[in-house]
């Protein structure tokens, strides 16, 4: 009974196996409650402000922000890649770093320079074994992003473009559509491109400025990048946490198939190590 006992230790692997993956399952889900209601939560606000960007840089004012203004020619990019930084998510974050290369080597066949920030410790590792020009990163976020974490490593990439060392600045990160599913999102942040989120393009926008016009648009500025970064880890986050749990499940239900089948075998090879032996005991009786 060899092979009975070789089975019966893969099916004890495979039973402490799915108690783990179980448990990870149950896990993600409570979390994947808490990351979607923080998600959903800000992301009104992230829209909403990101929409009065928009008519402000569309309205006919006497300062324009920087962020505000369309360069000429375009010789270097910023790109902000958000992944996570466990994994066990299923193609989450593979998604968003082939979106990320795929862009990398259009700009590189244009000749165009890239820069890279990091949010996540699986980007961080890609971004190395790729060899990109890597300026900022943050890891170890934890389950709950915080936004005084997030915007050191962005503001290099928001100082580089007011030195003018990069020329547009975008983000890549994880949409949440809804627990089944979630989809890679490829966004610029700078310069502002007001069709994106005007609701009509031809409306006139216009406002009164209190105190001055300086003060109102930098401290927008400012707001409208937070908004966005804090909203694009949020969703990434309970991106994360779904994956995790539909990954976990799936690898449960493969791991109890596996169980079954198994033990198919095992009470097929005890049956038949049974006939066997009284095969043998009938043949012997029959010799004396």
């Amino acid at each position: 009974m060899a092979a009975g006992k070789e089975i019966r230790t893969k099916i004890k692997s495979v039973e402490s196996t799915r108690k783990i993956t179980k448990a990870m399952e149950m896990v993600a889900a409570s979390k994947m409650r808490k990351a979607q209601e923080r998600m959903k939560a800000a992301r009104p606000y992230a829209e909403k402000i990101g929409r009065v960007a928009a008519h402000f840089s569309q309205a006919h004012a006497e300062y324009k922000h920087p962020c505000m203004i369309v360069r000429d020619t375009i010789k270097r990019v910023g790109l902000i890649v958000v992944t996570t930084d466990k994994g066990l998510c299923g193609g989450l974050n593979t998604n968003v770093l082939r979106t990320a290369i795929n862009n990398m080597k259009e700009w590189q066949a244009r000749g165009i320079d890239c820069d890279v920030s990091v949010i996540g410790n699986k980007g961080l590792g890609f971004m190395q074994r790729v060899g990109a020009n890597i300026v900022s990163q943050v890891t170890g976020l934890g389950d709950t992003p915080h936004l005084e974490r997030l915007i050191g490593p962005v503001q290099v990439m928001l100082d580089a473009y007011r030195s003018g060392n990069i020329d547009a600045l975008y983000i890549i990160y994880t949409r949440f559509i809804n627990t089944m599913k979630q989809e890679s999102s490829f966004n610029q942040l700078l310069p502002l491109s007001p069709e994106a989120a005007l609701e009509k393009k031809d409306a006139h926008w216009d406002y009164i400025y209190e105190p001055e016009a300086k003060g109102v648009v930098d401290a927008l500025m400012t707001r409208y990048i937070e908004a966005l970064i804090y909203q694009a880890v949020a969703e990434n986050m309970a991106s994360e946490q779904s994956a995790r749990m539909v990954a976990m499940k799936s690898a449960s239900d493969n791991a109890k198939n596996v169980i079954e089948e198994l033990k198919l075998v095992y009470n097929k090879t005890r049956q038949a190590a049974i006939t066997q032996e009284l095969s043998e005991i009938v043949a012997g009786a029959a010799a004396v």
